[in-house]
């Protein structure tokens, strides 16, 4: 018997935007090995960052000024790892799932024992050709979502068929993946990243709050947080209205972590330049919870503040099922923008 995949449901917008929310800075890295910082998690009192490709052969622990004060083998050697989220039981989950050329017939998730450094890998592979994602979510039934970086279509979101999951996933596999949703960001007028605009759309990572109840995806300027009460982060991504807040201008920021207070830290590659801070919300996930909005569709929220119907002006959501969720011209000039930065980036990556 063949079993239909999930009926793949939708998400569009740019979020209903907090002016009031402000990330602050807690420190600054000094450690060259967090030049390419690409993932956070915190787990059992301990951060814990890597980087991406070329350095990411091993997890680092650092303590509160953001000084390296551990590090920790990867088990395997990976391709490229650019992101890590935490598991139901404690393990650190590494997502070996950068693509940037669009070549790989397989994916990867690396477990990872944070006591004893002990891992095992496990391969994935899409159901409908290679895709680059820097976005690891793990729900907190266990089962992990994979949210692709597109630059010319919605981003996708992946699961182990069957929603497996982490537990039941072999190693090294394949387990394959099904798609089981849509999410596109942007675009939003926030400065920072490689490039203005295009860098606004683009899914750079993501992280889960400690009880699995709020849902964060990055792009390079904004964070977009999604109340999931039921625990269920397919249904929030996909059918809810994420409250924004804008990022610092960081040089290409990729790295996310919930706080167990809820807090939300936020980390960035240097780019070839000094090393930036790492960045925190305080109280996101009561943020998520006080102002996320879900209907039986989804209609692109307030994201600037000229243009806007007085209930969206005000913070408030409006529901308008039948309205284009994207300006023709400014998502064309938002992907070409975006589609140009990512190219130039897998070259500067290539020659690296």
């Amino acid at each position: 018997m063949v079993l239909a995949a999930p009926a793949a449901a939708q998400s569009s917008g740019s979020g209903v935007l907090v002016t009031g929310a402000q990330f602050e800075q807690v420190c600054t890295p000094g450690n060259p090995a967090l030049a390419e910082l690409s993932g956070l998690a915190v787990a059992g009192g301990k951060t814990y960052g890597i980087g991406d490709s070329g350095t990411d052969d091993a997890v680092v622990v650092m303590d509160g000024d953001c000084a390296v004060t551990s590090t920790l083998s990867v088990p395997v050697d990976p391709y490229d790892i650019e992101d890590m989220g935490v598991g139901p039981d404690g393990r650190l989950w590494l997502s070996d799932a950068g693509d940037n050329e669009r070549v790989r017939s397989t994916v990867a998730l690396i477990d990872l024992d944070p006591a004893t450094g002990a891992g095992q890998l496990h391969r994935l592979t899409y159901p409908d050709g290679p895709h680059d994602a820097e976005a690891l979510l793990i729900q907190r039934d266990g089962v992990p979502l994979i949210v692709t970086k597109e630059v010319l279509a919605t981003n996708g979101i992946y699961r182990p068929a069957g929603a497996a999951a982490l537990g039941d996933l072999a190693s090294p596999g394949p387990t394959p993946l099904e798609r089981v949703g849509d999410v596109r960001l942007g675009p939003t007028s926030t400065p920072g990243g490689p490039v203005p605009v295009g860098g606004s759309t683009l899914v750079t990572g993501g992280a889960v709050s400690a009880d699995g109840t709020v849902a964060a995806l990055r792009t390079y300027t904004d964070v977009y947080l999604y109340s999931a009460p039921d625990g269920d982060l397919v249904r929030a991504l996909t059918a809810t209205t994420p409250v924004r807040v804008a990022l610092p201008n960081q040089p290409q920021g990729e790295a996310i972590a919930f706080t167990p207070d809820g807090d939300l830290l936020a980390g960035s590659e240097s780019a070839g330049g000094p090393l930036p801070p790492v960045q925190i919300l305080r109280g996101a996930t009561e943020l998520a919870r006080s102002s996320s909005w879900s209907g039986g569709s989804v209609s692109l929220s307030a994201s600037e503040g000229h243009g806007q119907d007085p209930a969206q002006a005000s913070g408030e959501t409006t529901e308008k099922p039948s309205a284009p969720r994207w300006s023709t011209a400014v998502l064309g000039v938002g992907a070409l923008v975006a589609g140009l930065a990512t190219f130039a980036l897998v070259r500067r990556r290539s020659r690296s």
